[in-house]
């Protein structure tokens, strides 16, 4: 994008001119450095004996052997800055001197500072290079513009640089659609027409459940990593790319410290505890940042703090493993992957480890699009007990620049506690294009509890403590149903952990998720896909059919989630338990919050006597989830026992409650953002243990009356006992 503030300053920019140095280094000559050392003194008399007619001698050099030379040299690499113990060591181990040593490893130390700074004016003079070149084109371009009136060369002055800009902007946009266009239709098989991204609703096929349709209809039914997924074909940059990158990343570290440090007049407070940021004092604070803001996006800004369970070492590593952070935010980022490491760091840890990465965040609904971004991750130590992480958006650099989502320099700064404890800082700062989110969510989407600052921090405080009850060791045995084996525990915590992750990653808008709407009239409309499962030794083998709805209830989402979570009452809305008990055989407390817990439980009425029911509900100041997956007893008997999980099949089904705003008003819970929930059902059932058979309509019309059956239960219980 033609971004005006770049090349604004370029003026001011000084012609490098490299001569005098390079002529002076030119003049240290390398062998020198190499094989010659300095610390022989002048052989000349001193003191009264010294004769004035006599002229001292030339300073005599020592010539190092092939051998002490290759010695030193390998010690170099290791160690440039030997101390007083070493250097006598190699001296010893040499036949030299200890100071002859001293000043080989003073002189090898200036010759490669000497090339070092060689290398880099060449970097930049080539880089200043480009920027006089680039210069040269736009003011080309600009000379060449046209009147918007009568189609002639522009005068100066006459076209204003807004206009100039847009209309550089919309050339870019028309080509670009035509680009992408040519790209869908080589998956759909016809031309790309419209552009659902710009509806205000989630763009879904509709799939009518009546007899005459519905079998006409049936092939389109999504499937899951379908061939409209994008997301794999982004590549890492390129070589001239590079020192770009890392400019803007040590730019986004500065930007994100002085965000989380800065009070009044930058961050303002809101009436419900919250900051906001001030975007005029923030646009004076940081004039130049990643451009301006692209037409059509709003700025959403957040910060949130708070204090974990957890070491900063071990903190920056979740987050600079991109498995770990993408696992432990399984609610937020459906996907991401590392493109390129352009630095692992230094001293052997994460102090100046940069990443080129993408990612997609979610909200664990249909009903709201993911944002994607590309972006590079940097991670710098600022003093013994401080680190930063900060993302910045790469969208200059992406192959389709066109986004709905950027990040402007958004993270954490970490800082060291005694006891083993971190207190987080956490700045979110994203430019999106949020209109095809469903008007149910806007309000807890504005709120900045479904991408905001709030949501991380809640998420990583909560899974802070499910990590640190996982390594207790002290578990009282009073209760019969507490799992008191460490091994057994960790086993199951960790079957636990993938059921979640699959539930999550399953549940929401991805680009991977081909969700296919069944219409009918008068309720809420249900998503499916298919999926097929053949060789995951997690998942069982076959068709499995994927169904989805979200909806809001003017109920509190702490009620919701105790009626959900509660064994004693799951027969009023678990079809398949046939109305009977449900016991509780298992529990592993995994935070402060009661709700906080892994439970195995049994149906005292389940047609099947050989399975259990594996459940983890987990619940925040942002919003809870109840998942759950049938289990077999022999499996889980070694899972108990300390045994592998991941070759227990599972397919997790549940439920993700979030509050549908800011908080509760003072007029009852009346309409969307009063203070109700926002509920999403999600079932997952293998409706064919074969991969390679075809979907039935029958099992389709099932899947969707069993879930809207759920959904009016609940509606039912959790209303009643409201009222």
């Amino acid at each position: 994008m033609f971004q005006p503030n770049m090349f604004d300053t370029h003026h001011h920019m000084l012609d490098m001119s490299h001569k005098s140095s390079d002529d002076e280094l030119g003049k240290i000559r390398d062998d020198d450095f190499e094989t010659k050392s300095g610390t022989e003194t002048m052989e000349a008399p001193s003191g009264d004996d010294q004769d004035p007619n006599q002229r001292p001698k030339k300073k005599r050099y020592h010539r190092h052997t092939q051998r002490q030379i290759q010695e030193m040299e390998s010690f170099f690499k290791e160690c440039p800055h030997p101390d007083d113990k070493q250097r006598k060591e190699i001296s010893r181990e040499l036949g030299l001197e200890p100071l002859q040593v001293k000043f080989w490893f003073q002189n090898k130390r200036t010759q490669m500072k000497a090339q070092n700074e060689r290398h880099e004016n060449s970097i930049l003079k080539s880089d200043n290079d480009k920027l006089l070149a680039e210069n040269n084109r736009y003011k080309e371009a600009l000379s060449n513009a046209t009147c918007p009136n009568c189609g002639g060369p522009a005068a100066l002055g006459e076209m204003s640089f807004d206009e100039q800009h847009l209309r550089i902007e919309n050339a870019r946009l028309r080509e670009e659609i035509d680009r992408i266009s040519g790209i869908a239709a080589k998956y759909v098989g016809k031309p790309l027409t419209s552009y659902s991204h710009l509806s205000p609703h989630v763009p879904s096929r509709s799939l009518d459940l009546g007899a005459g349709n519905f079998g006409a209809q049936s092939g389109f039914v999504g499937e899951m990593y379908g061939g409209n997924d994008l997301f794999r074909s982004i590549t890492g940059p390129t070589d001239a790319d590079k020192p770009m990158i890392v400019e803007l990343a040590v730019a986004a570290m500065e930007e994100l410290v002085r965000m989380a440090q800065s009070g009044d007049p930058l961050w303002v407070s809101s009436d419900n505890s919250t900051e906001i940021l001030n975007e005029e004092e923030y646009l004076r604070t940081f004039p130049r940042g990643i451009g301006p803001k692209p037409l059509g996006l709003k700025t959403e800004a957040s910060r949130e703090s708070v204090v974990v369970i957890m070491n900063h070492v071990s903190l920056v590593e979740i987050l600079m493993d991109v498995n770990r952070w993408s696992s432990v935010f399984c609610g937020i980022v459906s996907r991401a992957m590392t493109l390129e490491v352009l630095s692992t760091g230094v001293a052997g840890n994460y102090n100046g480890a940069l990443q080129v990465m993408t990612a997609e965040f979610q909200v664990p609904s249909p009903l709201v699009p993911t944002r994607e971004n590309y972006f590079v991750r940097y991670c710098k130590q600022h003093s013994d007990a401080t680190w930063a992480v900060v993302d910045v958006s790469l969208d200059n650099l992406r192959p389709s620049p066109i986004s709905r989502s950027r990040r402007r320099p958004s993270g954490c700064l970490i800082q060291e506690l005694p006891n083993g404890y971190s207190k987080v800082v956490w700045v979110e700062h994203v430019e999106v294009d949020d209109r095809a989110v469903h008007n149910i969510y806007r309000p807890v989407v504005n709120s900045g509890l479904a991408f905001g600052a709030k949501r991380w921090v809640a998420t990583l405080d909560r899974k802070c403590e499910r990590l640190a009850s996982s390594m207790a060791n002290n578990i009282p045995a009073g209760d019969l149903c507490v799992i008191t084996s460490t091994e057994g525990r960790k086993s199951m915590l960790k079957l636990a952990e993938r059921m979640v992750l699959s539930f999550c990653t399953g549940v929401g808008a991805s680009t991977a998720h081909a969700w296919t709407t069944l219409s009918a009239a008068g309720s809420d409309d249900v998503r499916v896909m298919t999926r097929k499962s053949m060789d995951d030794p997690g998942r069982p083998p076959g068709i499995v059919l994927s169904a989805a709805t979200s909806f809001w209830i003017p109920v509190q989402p702490k009620r919701v989630f105790d009626f959900l979570r509660d064994e004693n009452s799951r027969n009023e809305w678990d079809i398949l338990s046939n109305g009977g008990l449900v016991q509780e055989m298992a529990h592993i407390a995994n935070g402060r919050d009661p709700g906080n817990c892994v439970s195995l439980l049994r149906s005292a009425n389940s047609s099947q006597s050989n399975m259990l029911i594996l459940q983890e509900s987990c619940t925040d100041s942002t919003g809870s989830y109840v998942i759950y997956a049938p289990v077999d007893i022999v499996a889980m008997n070694v899972v108990l026992s300390g045994g592998d999980p991941d070759y227990v099949a599972l397919l997790p089904s549940g439920f993700a409650i979030l509050p549908d705003g800011p908080g509760l008003n003072g007029g009852g819970i009346l309409e969307v953002g009063s203070g109700g929930s926002l509920l999403t059902v999600a079932f997952q059932i293998l409706v064919d243990s074969v991969p390679t058979a075809k979907l039935s309509l029958g099992s389709v019309a099932t899947v969707n009356s069993l879930i809207k059956c759920t959904v009016e239960r609940i509606k039912a219980a959790v209303m009643c006992d409201n009222a």
